[in-house]
C-alpha cells in the first residue's frame, strides 16, 4: 500500500539532453507521433526545454500559458528534451547514450498497437535500428536510435502479455 503522503504523485517527465533540437523535434513528432506541448527558451542561460508527449483522443494543448503549464506539469509521462545552445553547431559534439561503457541510462519505451507494422514504417522512414523485432533473444520488440543515439524500445501490450504469460 503506498504511503498516503504520496497520493497525487505522478511520474511527469523523463529528460534527455539533445544536440540539435530541430532534429530531435522532427524525430519525436514525425517518426513517433508525439506532440510538442510546450517549448521554454532560456536565452540568458543558453538552454531550451521542449516538452513532448501523446495526446489522448479529443485532447488539445491549451493556448493560455498558465493552463498550458498546468497541462504539461500535471500529466503523466512527458518527454523533456533539453538543448544546451551551441551544441548543434559542433559536428563532433555528442551525448553519451547510456548504452556504451560505462553503462547507465538504458532506453525509453513506446507502446504501439503492432510492432511489426510500426517497424515497417520506421524502415521506410530510414530510422536507424539497434535491434529489429526478429533479432536477438527477445522476439517481438525492437529498439530504434534517435538523433542523439538514445535507444527507443518499441513494444506492444499484447506482445508483452504473451511473453510474460508464456514465461519468456
Amino acid at each position: 500500500m503506498p504511503d498516503p503522503a504520496t497520493r497525487g504523485f505522478a511520474l511527469n517527465q523523463t529528460m534527455l539532453r539533445v544536440r540539435d533540437p530541430e532534429a530531435s523535434l522532427g524525430f519525436y513528432r514525425d517518426v513517433l507521433g508525439m506532440t510538442l506541448f510546450q517549448r521554454l527558451d532560456f536565452a540568458e542561460a543558453r538552454f531550451s526545454l521542449l516538452f513532448m508527449g501523446y495526446l489522448r483522443d479529443g485532447e488539445a494543448v491549451p493556448e493560455d500559458p498558465a493552463e498550458r503549464a498546468r497541462f504539461v506539469f500535471s500529466r503523466e509521462t512527458t518527454l523533456e528534451l533539453t538543448h544546451n545552445h551551441g551544441t548543434e553547431d559542433d559536428p563532433a559534439f555528442r551525448y553519451h547514450s547510456g548504452n556504451e561503457e560505462p553503462r547507465g541510462f538504458g532506453h525509453i519505451g513506446i507502446s504501439v498497437p503492432d510492432v511489426r507494422a510500426a517497424c515497417e514504417r520506421f524502415e521506410r522512414l530510414g530510422v536507424p535500428f539497434q535491434k529489429r523485432p526478429d533479432e536477438g533473444r527477445m522476439k517481438g520488440i525492437a529498439f530504434l536510435r534517435d538523433p542523439d543515439g538514445y535507444w527507443i524500445e518499441i513494444l506492444s501490450a499484447d506482445g508483452m502479455a504473451g511473453t510474460v504469460a508464456g514465461g519468456g
